[in-house]
């Protein structure tokens, strides 16, 4: 039996759901030991969490007097000192923002292969898919060298639950200080509303969603259904929606079960940024708009019309 650790990413000393996919994927081998590195967060908090999807042993990882969160060098380091300290060979995380920052950190000190945005692992084989070329090409990647480290995009596994008795373990790094590179403050957009690249499910506006205040009916739609709002790359570039929301190659990668695009006509630049959601559900006036060849429904009528009769319906 080896140990196979996987990085998670909280909030607000909660685990973020995503985490639960990369879990599963860890776990699926049958025959490894599960860790979760847990950095910046209260362990304890997290422990229900962790131990409903499969965690064996929680490390807490800390270096004292320094708070990791704040300088990611050292965090890859403590990081580093933990796999090391418990002889570990496979580092999983998330594909989010944070995940790629750290992980690239860490392979970069250790001088180790890394894939990012991964959609399936093969530990025994030492193998990742992962896409190509705006996702028109999937490639199977062997990773070698001595550690095995990749990022899985969000919501590409099902999570499945396996109850174990997780135990907590402190582990101390002894990496130093130092001041050369900190974060000192971040600033976050729509704060409380759930991260696009992890979202569930997603609600996208196009060309028509042309004002603020039409996306705020898309925000209604959305919040119902506990999602998040989503562009294409017209309304931002027109000034109707911030560039953190849009969704394309020239956006965020996103993965969601539903997908619903309100008004987007399809471009394959867009279609990239969606293409491996579960379900699309596509809300559109044209009814030879490209995206209505593409989706799982079509609804050909005015969004809206549709969005706050679905809004009102999801409601009940």
């Amino acid at each position: 039996m080896s140990i196979i650790a996987v990085l998670i990413e909280t909030t607000e000393n909660s685990v973020k759901p995503a985490n639960f996919g990369v879990l599963t994927a860890a776990r699926n081998t049958g025959v490894d030991e599960i860790y979760g590195f847990v950095t910046g967060a209260d362990a304890q908090m997290c422990k229900d969490d962790l131990a409903k999807y499969g965690v064996e042993k929680i490390i807490s990882i800390e270096a004292e007097g320094t708070d990791l969160t704040r300088k990611p060098d050292l965090q890859a380091k403590a990081i580093i000192a933990a796999l090391q300290h418990y002889d570990v060979t496979a580092l999983v995380g998330l594909s989010s923002s944070l995940g790629k920052d750290i992980m690239a950190r860490i392979a970069a000190q250790l001088g180790a292969s890394l894939a990012l945005d991964c959609l399936s692992i093969d530990f025994q084989g030492r193998t990742v898919r992962k896409p190509y070329f705006a996702g028109k090409t999937i490639a199977t990647l062997k990773l070698n060298g001595d550690y095995f480290l990749c990022g899985i995009r969000a919501n590409s596994i099902e999570p499945v639950e396996a109850k174990t008795n997780a135990e907590i373990i402190s582990f101390q790094a002894n990496v130093g200080d130092d001041d050369a590179y900190m974060i000192t403050e971040v600033k976050k957009n729509d704060s409380g509303k759930v991260d696009l690249s992890e979202a569930n499910v997603i609600v996208a506006g196009g060309r028509p969603v042309a004002s603020a205040d039409h996306f705020q009916m898309l925000e209604k739609c959305a919040a119902v259904m506990n999602g998040a709002v989503g562009a294409s790359r017209v309304p931002v570039d027109e000034g109707h929606a911030s560039h953190s929301i849009q969704v394309g190659q020239t956006g965020k990668i996103v993965n969601p079960r539903l997908y619903i695009a309100c008004g987007i006509s399809g471009s394959i630049q867009h279609y990239a940024g969606m293409k491996t959601s579960k379900v699309i559900v596509a809300i559109n006036s044209d009814k030879d708009a490209p995206i209505l060849g593409k989706c799982d429904y079509g609804i050909i009528g005015d969004i809206f019309e549709v969005i706050p009769a679905l809004t009102a319906e999801l409601s009940k």
